[in-house]
């Protein structure tokens, strides 16, 4: 997982680990379900990362799925990246994956306050 902060355009192939229903929103009139939010761990051989699923998203971010991400961004949440696909991209649940998934490196522990480019690399401040 080469992922660096504030990028977009990844396609990648990773197993859901966790997931974990974090916000709800239901409508005060009517009771209707209106968003749902959910913080997924997912990685794959090199690594893990937060995954932020919305809505029908939450549905497809099961324990052990191999899903594809398709065009999915990073986003900073206090200055930590979160991996997310909006609506310019896609998941798709696949067939199970051959790797084990590399917990001991999580790319949404690291901190950024800040970054930086330099000939085209990705620099944390």
């Amino acid at each position: 997982m080469d992922l660096r902060p504030e990028t977009d355009g990844h396609t990648l192939t990773v197993k859901v680990v966790s997931s974990e229903l974090v916000k709800t929103i239901y409508s005060s009139n009517s009771g209707e379900l209106l968003s749902r939010t959910a913080e997924c761990l997912v990685g794959d051989e090199t690594g893990t990362i937060i995954f932020t699923a919305r809505n029908e998203q939450v549905d497809l971010m099961k324990p052990g799925a191999t899903v594809i991400l398709d065009n999915a961004k990073i986003d900073m949440f206090k200055g930590r990246m979160r991996l997310v696909v909006d609506r310019r991209g896609d998941i798709e649940v696949a067939k199970p994956a051959n790797f084990e998934v590399r917990e001991d490196n999580n790319l949404s522990l690291d901190r950024y306050f800040g970054t930086l480019m330099i000939n085209d690399k990705w620099y944390g401040l």
